[in-house]
């Protein structure tokens, strides 16, 4: 067996089983998960309906590069979305369809980090923020690297603090993780940080992948949260050099079971990660693909969902605020309260009182020598239909005042 496989952590909601195993939640509240961001808002009906129109395209084999149609639906929704100059991205050479953001951002790091290259000896580094989405870390081990954790403290307001990160790190750098908005915190990049991460990137021979899946769900239709690319087309950054960016339908749309999302960037890098894909086996099956040309086209259920997450936000804050020290977040569907006692016993003792299921910040995280940022709050998914997102808030509520 792989011995980097040793490496790695249980992932959260196994901890979680594990923490919660013996607790018996009250048999009269009905159970309510804060727990898992999978979105549940209806899926757009007219993308059910282009995959029921195209199921004959079951008998076909998919092609990992993936249809023209479905390249060119992305590149436009990009140049309409980020400002992009028109014919700065092409089709052919800078997009790339992928199974969803989870397994494109695990894959990424196979086909990008060089563990062979002359670093003195030592491992190379991928740098994430911390807390993070635990793919990245996983993909840093099974690539032969070793993850660099730049903590996310609401001193920096919840964003990385790049400046703090020693030049000798960056020096070993190969791949740096960036997620914007952020899960969990919703802290977002604008776009002067992404535009010098880039020059440090130029300056370190690094590769930057930003993970962009929350960028639809945002509280100010006239503030929408910047991108890696933008960044670059607004430094006249026509090539994209070292910048690659993950975007999926799973959020935005409300369709995580489709698996549909993208990469998109540096042309050179789209095409050494087209190779490893077709070795890897993981086209998108095409009636996927034609769904997913129907959802990238249309901006009328990504705005309406937009403003059921508004809502919701709204009222679950007004019941939270009083008894918790959270705050709206940049964007994203995630709150990030503090807790008044230990994050891992607030989760418990919350399933034992009122049958509510949240994550505990510090499974979220890594102990660094300055703490685990993740410790003492909780991860909330707003997720759900907003009655059931009342019903646990007011919980909530009812059990911080009991403490």
């Amino acid at each position: 067996m792989n011995p980097d496989l040793d490496k790695l952590q249980p992932y959260p909601f196994e901890r979680i089983r594990i923490l919660l195993n013996g607790v018996s939640p009250p048999d009269n509240l009905t159970p309510i998960s804060f727990a898992i961001g999978e979105p549940r808002h209806p899926a757009p009906t007219f993308v059910l309906e282009a995959i029921r129109a195209h199921l004959d395209q079951l008998s076909v084999y998919p092609s990992t590069r993936g249809l023209p149609a479905l390249r060119q639906a992305i590149v436009d929704w990009l140049n309409r979305r980020f400002g992009i100059g028109s014919g700065w991205l092409d089709a052919e050479r800078h997009v790339l369809p992928v199974n969803g953001t989870r397994e494109a951002l695990f894959a990424f790091a196979q086909a990008v980090v060089n563990g062979s290259a002359d670093q003195g000896g030592e491992t190379p580094l991928v740098a994430t923020p911390n807390p993070f989405y635990q793919i990245y870390e996983g993909a840093t081990y099974l690539a032969g690297a070793s993850p660099y954790l730049i903590n996310c403290t609401e001193d920096n307001r919840f964003l990385p603090d790049f400046a703090a990160v020693p030049a000798g790190v960056w020096q070993r750098c190969q791949l740096l993780y960036i997620c914007t908005p952020g899960n969990p915190t919703g802290a977002v990049l604008d776009l002067q940080c992404l535009k010098q991460l880039i020059e440090l990137a130029d300056e370190y021979d690094f590769v930057i992948a930003s993970d962009e899946c929350y960028s639809e769900i945002y509280f100010d239709e006239e503030q929408p949260p910047p991108g890696l690319l933008q960044a670059c087309a607004d430094s006249g950054r026509s090539d994209f050099k070292r910048c690659v960016v993950f975007h999926s339908l799973s959020k935005r749309s409300n369709l995580p079971g489709l698996r549909s999302g993208f990469v998109a960037g540096d042309a050179g890098i789209i095409e050494k990660f087209l190779l490893y894909r077709t070795y890897h086996g993981c086209a998108m099956p095409v009636q996927h693909q034609l769904a997913s040309i129907a959802a990238w086209r249309d901006e009328h259920h990504v705005r309406d969902n937009r403003q059921t997450y508004r809502d919701k936000f709204q009222r679950v804050l007004e019941i939270l605020t009083p008894v918790l020290p959270v705050q709206l977040p940049d964007a994203g569907f995630y709150l990030w309260p503090l807790t008044p006692i230990a994050d891992d016993i607030f989760t418990r003792q919350l399933m034992a009182l009122q049958n509510v299921a949240v994550v505990p910040g510090s499974f979220l995280g890594r102990n660094t020598p300055d703490g685990n940022p993740g410790a003492n709050r909780i991860r909330m998914a707003l997720v759900a239909e907003a009655r059931q997102c009342l019903d646990g808030a007011h919980r909530i509520r009812r059990f911080v005042e009991t403490l």
